[in-house]
């Protein structure tokens, strides 16, 4: 191992490699953007080099916008990415001006940040996430590089902390072909805001060739939790009643998993409450289910975490007492765990492959004794996302495993849509999530839960994102089971397409249901004298905000913290609120509600934070005014 400098690190990299550069970068947090940088520059300036990148979810600040957006998002933005170091073949990406001689392949993009990059697009590889690794090692990669973490109680190891899951998978992989005589590197820089989290995702100081000195200090990127609103928190509702205690859990990111994570908090912490609203909810029409396949009490035995990403709502968990069943890397061991034995405090908590998410939750993972973080295994994707390997051994551990994952789109047979929209542009990426669908189907006792909202409003105008069909899937109809929404719950499993259509109609939107009822019969999926039941025709907004209000402390808008100030809170509310009225339909409404607006004293500190608190012309009256309108709307 040679301690060096950015630039000499280039320097060895150029030298020591052969003219095409293949280098492999962690997905999300853990890419060393400062080196990943300098050499951008140095091989863009040498035509006669080529560099290829294999990554996914490169991370960058939100784009600022204009108008009412950029004046909330700049200072914002500022102060919680502050001096991060931005990517700079990410900012040319965005605009599909990578030089001729650099390419980058990535297996998920960051949500929606690339629909317009026709580079990014071209180059993106669908691949499942647990395939990664194969298909990196196959292109000839000869460079990985990432940044780990260090502990002064632990001087001779280094910890890939936030991304071992598929480094974990290439280093087999590399040993087999520099035993065959290629020149492979494995760079490293240390970051003194990473935590260090021992045991898999340990690897000796030795095994790196560079390591990159000094340590790294800049902000890591981070996540800020956004609100939840009244139709994630009923999904997170549904779903947490599905959830078996002593079993496992898998949640992914965004505001539905943050939804099913403070629903379950509150089923432990505040059970009379989270009944009582399930109760006034009426979930009859799934009790069979739910007395089956999940339960409303408190965690008794707890659950054990098994996610490809680590989550902001996993740690909740864990901190709560909910997620604390462990299991075992010995067979034995864990069969005794099983058939009673007492629990340790050795076992793994929690496995993970990456983790990324906001400020707080670093730092709560630094502030963890380190006896606690070792028993948050970091490990390799191939563990976590398949069954392969140490078959037994997850069957054992993965007992009654709930799979929950989001989907943007559903068809009314049951086929799901996550990552692409129908003209092939990628939103996103396949990612983890058939995996662990085919999981779903192939543990005992396990299930598939898909979240989906049943409706959205893009553009002003309100459409079912229950559809009779879609022009691509991610997760094909064959592999249907459970689908959430915030009306119900539909279990999809070995029914019939008719009863398949019908149990999606009982949780679809009702303004949607007699469209989507037409279209199954037309294509005789649905019996002509078909007629449903009374009970779903009532799936409205409305319904859910009544019941809301009747018990409002389990609908936090930010069950698991916040990034923003309250002025902030306030500004944002207001700002989606005009983002839905910006219609021609609703031009004259908007323009009322500007006109009824509240005088500007009544919201002061919200329109200094906006720099509206004394408009200069006619241009920023307008903004004043339509904000203020916002802010009274949403009060």
């Amino acid at each position: 191992m040679r301690k060096v400098s950015i630039e000499e690190a280039v320097d060895q990299v150029l030298a020591r490699l052969p003219a095409h550069i293949h280098m492999g970068l962690p997905l999300g947090l853990g890419k060393p953007n400062r080196f990943v940088n300098a050499l951008y520059a140095r091989v863009r300036a040498l035509p006669e080099r080529r560099l290829t990148i294999y990554t996914a979810l490169c991370l960058g600040r939100p784009e600022l916008g204009d108008g009412l957006q950029r004046r909330f998002l700049e200072p914002f933005v500022e102060r919680v990415f502050a001096d991060y170091p931005e990517l700079d073949f990410l900012h040319d990406l965005r605009a599909s001006q990578l030089p001729a001689n650099i390419r980058v392949e990535q297996f998920f993009l960051q949500p929606g940040s690339l629909l317009h990059s026709a580079q990014a697009q071209q180059d993106y590889v669908s691949s499942n996430y647990s395939h990664a690794a194969r298909d990196i090692n196959a292109k000839g990669l000869n460079l990985i590089a990432q940044i780990v973490a260090e502990d002064p109680s632990r001087p001779d190891h280094l910890s890939l902390s936030c991304n071992p899951d598929i480094t974990l998978d290439l280093l087999p992989m590399i040993q087999r072909r520099r035993a065959a005589g290629e020149t492979i590197l494995l760079l490293g820089q240390v970051h003194t805001e990473l935590p260090y989290m021992p045991g898999t995702a340990e690897l000796a100081r030795e095994d790196f060739d560079l390591l990159i000195d000094p340590p790294e200090r800049t902000r890591l990127f981070s996540t800020p939790n956004m609100p939840v609103g009244t139709q994630d928190h009923f999904i997170g509702l549904h779903a947490s009643a599905l959830v078996r205690d002593g079993g496992t859990l898998q949640i992914g990111i965004g505001a539905m998993g943050d939804a099913l994570a403070a629903a379950l908090l509150a089923r432990q912490a505040d059970n009379p409450g989270y009944q009582a609203l399930l109760g006034d909810l009426d979930l009859s029409p799934w009790q069979r289910l739910i007395e089956r396949e999940g339960g409303v009490m408190p965690f008794a035995d707890g659950l054990y975490g098994c996610s490809e990403m680590f989550v902001n709502g996993l740690l909740a968990l864990l901190e709560a007492g909910v997620v604390r069943r462990p299991v075992y890397a010995d067979e034995a061991r864990q069969q005794a765990a099983l058939d009673g034995a007492p629990d340790s405090d050795d076992g793994v908590l929690v496995h993970g492959g990456f983790f990324l998410g906001p400020q707080a939750f670093y730092q709560r993972l630094r502030e963890l004794p380190m006896a606690m973080r070792g028993r948050i295994a970091m490990s390799a994707i191939s563990f976590i996302n398949e069954l392969y390997g140490q078959e037994s051994l997850k069957r054992l551990q993965r007992r009654d495993a709930r799979f929950i994952n989001t989907v943007f789109s559903m068809t009314l047979m049951g086929a799901a849509v996550a990552d692409q929209l129908e003209d092939g542009r990628v939103l996103s990426g396949v990612g983890g999530q058939y995996n662990f669908v085919v999981q779903g189907h192939a543990l005992e006792g396990a299930r598939s839960i898909l979240l989906l909202r049943s409706w959205r409003e893009a553009g002003g105008e309100v459409n079912s994102n229950i559809v009779w069909d879609y022009g691509h899937c991610t997760i094909p109809r064959h592999l249907r089971d459970v689908v959430v929404t915030e009306y119900g719950i539909a279990d999809l499993r070995g029914q019939t397409d008719a009863e398949v259509i019908a149990r999606l109609l009982a949780i679809s939107d009702s303004r949607f249901q007699p469209q989507l009822q037409a279209e199954a019969r037309k294509a005789g999926k649905l019996a002509a004298d078909f007629v449903l039941d009374g009970r779903y025709r009532d799936n409205t907004p409305q319904r859910l905000e009544a019941v809301r209000g009747r018990h409002g402390r389990l609908f936090p808008e930010y069950p698991l913290g916040c990034d923003f100030t309250d002025e902030e809170r306030d500004l944002l509310r207001a700002l989606n609120w005009l983002k839905s009225k910006f219609k021609l339909s609703e031009v004259l409404e908007l323009g009322k509600a500007a006109l009824d607006a509240p005088p500007p004293e009544a919201w002061p500190a919200q329109l200094a934070r906006m720099g509206l608190e004394k408009p200069e012309g006619l241009k920023e009256e307008i903004y004043q005014r339509l904000l203020l309108a916002g802010l009274q709307a949403t009060a």
